[in-house]
């Protein structure tokens, strides 16, 4: 027994046996993720993380195994990024960058999680919630700081269940981060050199936990029933199309039939044309040229439209022109009416950083670089979040491609409350890669915490009606070029997340749990030296 604890404390102490450790351990983490959801796999990757800082030496040692975790983590959970540097080949070169570049950046936030814990830790169970609060912490932090990227924070290894997501309601995305490394790190305690009753105590109480979130889930879904908006009868094309050369403007033509044959024909399921279709939804930036500029297509477009039939689409717009005014291009979604006539848009506020816009631009240009997107000088942000409001639709909160995983950015600035929130992207970046279905799930737990229903319009997947509690009421998948009709859910009253300044307070609650617990240690330190 003492040579199997001689050779525990060797594994730990050898750096190259407990960053490899860390690595993997973090790399079996995103199993946890969509399109896998294994949840044991989040079980393993936070048990071995609290078992790392247990055997941590030194705050040194501690931020590094934090980092080469998080680098694991995200490395494995995010390499599907890489594809998007092949679209265009221009930009093969810096694949390398984002398959480990952004993770290595990422993994700093598991570092900064780890060192706090270090300075606060102690022997014992109480150790899971200095780990769950710290952990927590430089969650919300790297969806906040630096414009944020809450991709695949640890809370989605429950939020893409969608029994156990139904808590999401309450607590958002933060909270359930918080619970999922309290009590996806409670296993490690089943593994102490002596154990106690109060680590069986915890460890059983967390599979309780778990029970009665699920079984809160099972009675919030079976509690209510969906109910439809009446007098809407929606219509969601997904094209599936390739962003290569053959989109672009000299083949507009064709993108524009096989747009039409899908809308009126359809392909999955079978359509009756558009008869009885109050609204057609189109993807983010469907059209190779400035929609706005374009009255032929319009005119096009005002065709396929039965009277009172309206088209929501993603579409890139401009204003100003580039002599006396300045020419700026907004990613955009605009209403078209049977006319032919734009009827309203709405601009995205959060943009991607190296995809619609160059950070530094001035720098980086003159290096050669540019954005994914081509638009002279990136794209320009809304100042605002505006409230789209169109014909025959409930108010919409429109969100545009990966705004639609900021839990803190649904909700437009206005009083009025909107009705559902319409999310338009285009993830043809990365192919059938686990990218479409992540985002897919972070978008679907927006519905969950604002009791909103969702509708989803993607280029290749995956396209979706959900009511206000996430439930299907009609999906297309991944990879299928198609349409799915289905009516609108009512929206929910409130739940309490969407009634809460959640933004602040999840700051506010993780620095007040650091807080207590940096009092608690000094209280501890007292005692003892007394």
């Amino acid at each position: 027994m003492d040579d199997i604890r001689y050779l525990n404390v060797a594994f730990y102490s050898n750096a190259l046996y407990r960053y490899a450790l860390a690595f993997c351990a973090g790399a079996i983490g995103a199993l946890s993720m969509a399109p896998f959801d294994v949840l044991p796999a989040m079980m393993a990757t936070l048990s071995v993380a609290v078992r790392l800082l247990d055997r941590a030496d030194g705050f040194k040692v501690a931020v590094l195994s934090g980092w080469w975790l998080g680098f694991g983590y995200f490395v494995a959970g995010l390499w599907w990024l890489g594809a998007a540097f092949f679209v265009d080949a221009t930009f093969i070169w810096a694949a390398p960058f984002g398959i480990f570049g952004l993770p290595a950046l990422l993994a700093l936030f598991f570092a900064a999680g780890f060192g706090m814990a270090f300075y606060l830790w102690r022997s014992g169970p109480s150790r899971l919630l200095i780990f769950a609060v710290c952990l927590g912490f430089a969650e919300w932090l790297r969806g906040t700081i630096l414009t944020g990227f809450p991709w695949n924070s640890l809370g989605m290894a429950l939020g893409d269940h969608l029994t156990f997501a139904q808590i999401a309601s309450d607590i958002g995305l933060n909270g359930l981060t918080f619970i999922v490394a309290l009590l996806f790190a409670s296993p490690v305690l089943l593994f102490e050199k002596k154990l106690s009753l109060s680590d069986y105590s915890i460890a059983g109480g967390s599979l309780a936990l778990l029970a009665l979130l699920y079984g809160f889930g099972e009675w919030r879904l079976a509690d209510s029933e969906t109910r439809f908006v009446p007098n809407i009868q929606l219509r969601l094309m997904q094209p599936d199309m390739p962003l290569d050369d053959r989109f672009s403007r000299q083949h507009a033509g064709d993108i524009m039939r096989h747009y039409f044959d899908l809308s009126t024909k359809g392909s999955y399921p079978a359509t009756n044309g558009m008869k009885g279709i109050s609204h057609l939804i189109w993807p983010e930036t469907s059209f190779p040229f400035l929609l706005d500029s374009e009255p032929a297509a319009r005119a096009e477009i005002s065709h396929i439209l039965k009277e009172g039939t309206l088209l929501l689409a993603g579409a890139v717009r401009a204003e100003g022109d580039g002599i006396g005014q300045e020419r700026r291009y907004f990613n955009a979604i605009q209403a078209v009416n049977q006319d032919g006539l734009i009827v309203a848009s709405a601009d995205k506020t959060h943009l991607v950083p190296f995809g619609e816009y160059l950070p530094f631009n001035g720098l980086l240009t003159a290096l050669g670089l540019r954005q994914f997107v081509q638009a002279p000088g990136g794209f320009t942000p809304a100042t605002t979040r505006q409230m789209m409001r169109v014909a025959g639709l409930p108010p919409i909160a429109p969100l545009i491609c990966y705004e639609a995983i900021f839990p803190s950015e649904v909700m437009p600035d206005d009083p009025e409350r909107p009705g559902l929130i319409l999310n338009v992207t285009n993830d043809a970046w990365f192919g059938l890669t686990p990218g479409p279905s992540q985002h897919f799930a972070q978008a679907r737990l927006r519905a969950i915490e604002q009791g909103l229903p969702l509708v989803r319009s993607a280029n290749n997947g995956i396209s979706a009606i959900l009511d206000g509690m996430g439930r299907e009421i009609a999906l297309l998948p991944l990879g299928i070029s198609g349409v799915i009709d289905g009516p609108l859910p009512t929206a929910l009253a409130p739940p309490l997340f969407a009634r809460l300044p959640a933004f602040p307070w999840a700051g506010a609650l993780y620095l007040v749990g650091i807080v207590g617990l940096i009092l608690t240690k000094r209280q501890l330190m007292i005692t003892r030296i007394v």
